[in-house]
């Protein structure tokens, strides 16, 4: 540390932060250099537990997940599809039978129309009623 520094912690803060944060400093010095002696006196053999990914990372089997849940969920719309596809064929089918269905029931309809317009003529043509 330079005079400088020292000016900078005995300012508005006063040396109480300064001293904090030398301690602090202290401490993770300490820390660091225990945790390297200890790293050096680790067997080859024994691996050290690996880090956590950081946040926000996925894992290769999160992703190998992800991967197939999207290709079966595309497969289950590719078999929606080919039902869908089987399902207007059919009503097409459908469709055709019914056009002839409707243009018959149209035609009998007006001949129902027709023949009783005619029944219902023959009987009141003019005359009263029966006695």
């Amino acid at each position: 540390m330079t005079e400088a520094d020292d000016a900078d912690r005995s300012g508005p803060h006063g040396g109480l932060v300064g001293r904090s944060i030398d301690e602090f400093v202290s401490q993770l010095r300490g820390f660091t250099d225990r945790a390297r002696s200890l790293a050096g006196a680790v067997p080859q053999r024994l691996s050290l537990p690996q880090l956590p990914s950081p946040p926000g990372a996925l894992s290769a089997a999160q992703l190998k997940a992800i991967a197939e849940v999207v290709g079966a969920q595309r497969q289950s719309i590719a078999a929606m599809t080919a039902q869908l596809q089987a399902f207007d064929q059919q009503l097409a089918v459908f469709e055709r039978i019914l056009d002839p269905l409707v243009e018959w029931s149209s035609t009998w309809a007006r001949l129902e129309e027709a023949v009783g317009d005619f029944v219902r003529r023959e009987p009141g043509q003019g005359e009263g009623p029966a006695q």
